[in-house]
C-alpha cells in the first residue's frame, strides 16, 4: 500500500497518487451505472412498443402478449462489465432488437478484439491484454469465435480490385502446418505477391493456399492477380526464389517481365553445396552482388569461377545457369538494388505469422489459417501506409 501522511489532528491525509485513482475508479463506477439505467430504460421503451400497452390498460381486442418480469444479465462493454443488467420478458418470449439474445458482449467489444487481433496480438493473448479494459478475460475459444466475423473482410480482400501501378512484384512461396477435415496435419504452401509502387509505398497484394508450388497452382495465382487488374505495364522486375514451378508460369502471365531471382536462396543453394570448411567459396560468392555495376559483377563471377570451379563444380553450375536473372537488378535505379535482389520481405512477413501460431504448433484449419494470415497482413499494410521505402523517395 501507498504510504499515508498522517495530520497534526490525527485524520489520514491520501497523497495525490491516492486521490486521483479514487477519483478515477468513483467515476468508472458512476459512469458504468448512467449506462446501466440508460440500457434498462431503452429495453423497457422496446418492450413496450412491442406490446403497444401501457401499465393497466386494457387492449382494445385482443393483446400481442403479457409481460412476465425480468431476468438478469451481464454484459462486458469497452467499460467495463454491467453486472445483473435487468432485461425485460413477456410471456411469448419478447426478443430484443437493441439488446440480442444470448448477446454477453457489447459490438463495440467485439470489434476492439477484432481491431487487436488485426494489430499482431494473438487469440491467446488478445483476452489478458484487454481485461484490465474490460474488466473480463475472454477465452482463446471467445476469441476464435469473434475472430471468425473477418470471414467476409478476408473473403473481400482476395476479391478487391488490384491497381497496376506497381513497379516491382515479389513471388515466393512459404510453408505452413494446417490441420486438415481429418485432424492430420499436414504442410500447405502459402503463395504470396508483393509489390512496391513508385512513390515507395509497400503492400502485401494477395495470398493464396495451395497443395504444393507447382505450375498449376502458380499459374492459377498469377492469373487471379491478373484478372483483377495487375497486368504488369508498369512493372521493371518480378523477384522470385527460382522455383521450377513458379518460372514456368511467369511466362505464360506476365512473359515481358525481367525476371529476378533471389540472391538468399541462391547463397543458400551455394552453401549446401559445399563444406563447412570452404565456407570462404559462399562469402566471395556474395561480391558478386555487391559489385558497383553489372559489368563489375560478371567480373566477380569469373574470379569466382576460375577459383571454385575445379573444386565445387556444382556450385560453380548452380550460378553459371542462372546468372543473368541474379544480375537483372543493376537494371534499376542503383538505390534499389538492396531491396529487390531478394525474397527476405516475405519472409520476414512469415516470421510474425509463425510467432502467433508457435504455442499451438499449427493451424486448426484453413480458415483460421486465413484468418491469421489475413489479420498480419493487414497489420503490415497499414504500419507501412505512411512510411513509404527512403530508397524509392530519394530515387524516383
Amino acid at each position: 500500500m501507498r504510504e499515508l501522511e498522517v495530520l497534526g489532528n490525527g485524520h489520514l491525509k491520501l497523497n495525490f497518487a491516492d486521490c486521483k485513482e479514487f477519483f478515477d475508479q468513483e467515476l468508472a463506477e458512476r459512469v458504468r451505472w448512467q449506462l446501466k439505467r440508460l440500457i434498462e430504460e431503452a429495453l423497457l421503451i422496446e418492450r413496450d412498443r412491442y406490446l403497444n400497452l401501457g401499465f393497466y390498460e386494457h387492449a382494445p381486442v385482443s393483446r400481442v402478449d403479457f409481460r412476465n418480469g425480468f431476468y438478469f444479465r451481464d454484459l462486458v462493454t469497452k467499460l467495463g462489465v454491467l453486472c445483473r443488467l435487468r432485461v425485460p420478458r413477456t410471456r411469448k418470449g419478447f426478443r430484443s432488437q437493441f439488446l440480442p439474445r444470448y448477446q454477453r458482449r457489447q459490438q463495440a467489444v467485439n470489434n476492439l478484439i477484432l481491431q487487436a487481433f488485426l494489430r499482431g496480438i494473438s487469440t491467446r493473448q488478445v483476452g489478458q491484454v484487454l481485461e484490465p479494459v474490460l474488466g473480463e478475460a475472454c477465452s482463446a475459444q471467445t476469441i476464435s469465435r469473434i475472430t471468425r466475423q473477418l470471414d467476409q473482410a478476408v473473403a473481400q480482400f482476395h476479391r478487391r480490385a488490384l491497381c497496376d501501378e506497381y513497379v516491382y512484384l515479389f513471388l515466393d512461396g512459404v510453408v505452413l502446418k494446417v490441420r486438415d477435415l481429418t485432424a492430420k496435419v499436414r504442410r500447405r504452401t502459402v503463395l504470396v505477391a508483393y509489390g512496391v509502387l513508385p512513390n515507395g509505398k509497400r503492400e502485401m497484394i494477395d495470398y493464396q493456399l495451395a497443395h504444393g508450388e507447382s505450375e498449376t497452382a502458380w499459374l492459377e495465382f498469377l492469373q487471379h492477380l491478373f484478372l483483377r487488374g495487375l497486368e504488369g505495364k508498369n512493372l521493371r522486375l518480378i523477384v522470385t526464389d527460382g522455383g521450377t514451378g513458379l518460372r514456368a508460369a511467369l511466362p505464360v502471365v506476365y512473359p515481358r517481365i525481367p525476371l529476378q531471382l533471389c540472391w538468399a536462396h541462391k547463397m543458400r543453394n551455394i552453401a549446401n553445396k559445399v563444406s563447412r570448411q570452404e565456407g570462404s567459396c559462399v562469402a566471395e560468392a556474395a561480391a558478386i552482388y555487391r559489385a558497383s555495376g553489372k559489368t563489375e559483377a560478371l567480373r566477380a563471377f569469373r574470379d569466382w569461377k576460375q577459383h571454385w570451379e575445379n573444386r565445387r563444380p556444382r556450385a560453380v553450375a548452380c550460378v553459371e545457369r542462372d546468372l543473368e536473372a541474379l544480375l537483372n537488378f543493376f537494371a534499376v535505379p542503383e538505390g534499389h538494388w538492396k531491396k529487390v535482389r531478394t525474397t527476405n520481405v516475405i519472409e520476414r512477413a512469415f516470421r510474425e505469422v509463425r510467432r502467433r501460431t508457435r504455442p499451438m504448433s499449427s493451424f486448426s484449419n484453413p480458415e483460421s489459417c486465413d484468418r491469421i494470415i489475413y489479420g498480419v497482413f493487414t497489420n503490415l499494410n497499414r504500419s507501412w501506409e505512411r512510411k513509404p521505402l527512403p530508397e524509392f523517395t530519394q530515387n524516383p
